[in-house]
C-alpha cells in the first residue's frame, strides 16, 4: 500500500493497567503491528484513569475485560465520558470491547442478588450474573465483508449476556458464547464490535484484525484496498485449533 504523507492511525487503548486478562493487549499489538507492515504509520495512546482525552480522535479504540474490582475503577471513570464516547460511535469510531468492556457498554449488569450495576447504556444489551462460569475454548461462524468466515478464540465468564436490538457478532458453532441460550456470541452496532472471546482475538483472526484496520482507513477516507499479508501460519493455527473442537 502506498504510504500517505502525514496521514497515522490513532489507536486509544483504554485502561491497559487496569484490564489485560489473557492477553488481551494482544489486540492492540495485532492491530498496529499488521499496520505496520503495510507501511501504515500508527499512534497507540494508552488512556489511564483521569487522563483527558477526546475520542473524536481515535481510529480504533480497544477496552478488555478484568477483575471486577478492576472493572468497578474502570466502570466510575468511563461514565463521565459516555455522551462523548456514544457520539464517537455514532460517528463511525471503530471499537473492539472484550468480555467486561463488552458488559460496560449495554444497560446494566444484574448480580445474582438482585442488584442492577448500571452500564454506559451506549448499546442495547444487558448482562446478568450466572453461578456456573462458562469456560473453554470457542468457534464462531460470522460474516465479514459479505463472506463467511470461522473465528476461534477462549471465553472465560460468568456474565450471561442478551442483545435487545442489535446483530450478534456471529453463530456459536462450539462453546457457549454469549448466554450458552441463544447460540450467539458477541454483538455488532455500527463499528462497534464486542465479544467474549479472549486468547488474544485479533492475533488468531487475521480476517478480523484486518477488517478493523480497513474500517478504521475508510473512516478517514482512505479507500485503497489493504495488501495482502502472509498469514499462512495464523491459517493453519485456526485450522488445528477447529479440527480440535468441532
Amino acid at each position: 500500500m502506498r504510504k500517505e504523507s502525514g496521514h497515522c492511525l490513532k489507536v486509544f487503548h483504554l485502561y491497559p493497567d487496569l484490564l489485560n486478562l489473557y492477553g488481551d493487549r494482544g489486540n492492540v499489538m495485532a492491530f498496529a503491528r499488521r499496520c505496520r507492515w503495510r507501511g501504515i504509520d500508527v499512534e497507540v495512546r494508552q488512556i489511564s484513569l483521569g487522563e483527558k482525552v477526546s475520542f473524536k480522535e481515535a481510529d480504533f479504540l480497544f477496552l478488555g475485560g478484568g477483575s471486577d474490582r478492576e472493572q468497578n475503577l474502570m466502570a466510575g471513570d468511563l461514565a463521565a465520558r459516555k455522551e462523548q464516547l456514544r457520539e464517537a460511535v455514532e460517528e463511525g469510531l471503530v471499537v473492539l470491547a472484550i468480555c467486561g468492556g463488552y458488559q460496560l457498554l449495554g444497560k446494566y449488569y444484574r448480580t445474582l442478588d438482585g442488584k442492577e450495576i448500571p452500564g454506559l447504556g451506549i448499546l442495547d444489551l444487558y448482562t446478568r450474573a450466572g453461578r456456573e462460569r462458562l469456560i473453554g475454548n470457542v468457534a464462531v461462524e460470522m460474516e465479514i465483508n459479505g463472506m463467511t468466515h470461522r473465528v476461534v478464540g477462549f471465553e472465560n465468564h460468568a456474565g450471561r449476556t442478551f442483545l435487545g436490538d442489535l446483530k450478534p457478532l456471529g453463530k456459536v458453532l462450539a462453546g457457549r458464547g454469549n448466554n450458552g441460550e441463544d447460540g450467539f456470541e458477541g454483538a455488532r452496532y455500527n463499528n462497534v464490535f464486542c465479544s467474549y472471546l479472549h486468547g488474544p482475538l485479533l492475533p488468531k483472526n487475521t480476517v478480523l484484525a484486518d477488517n478493523f484496520i480497513a474500517l478504521a482507513l475508510k473512516r478517514r477516507g482512505w479507500r485503497e484496498e489493504l495488501r495482502p499479508l502472509d498469514d499462512s501460519f495464523e491459517k493453519a493455527a485456526v485450522d488445528t485449533m477447529l479440527k480440535r473442537i468441532l
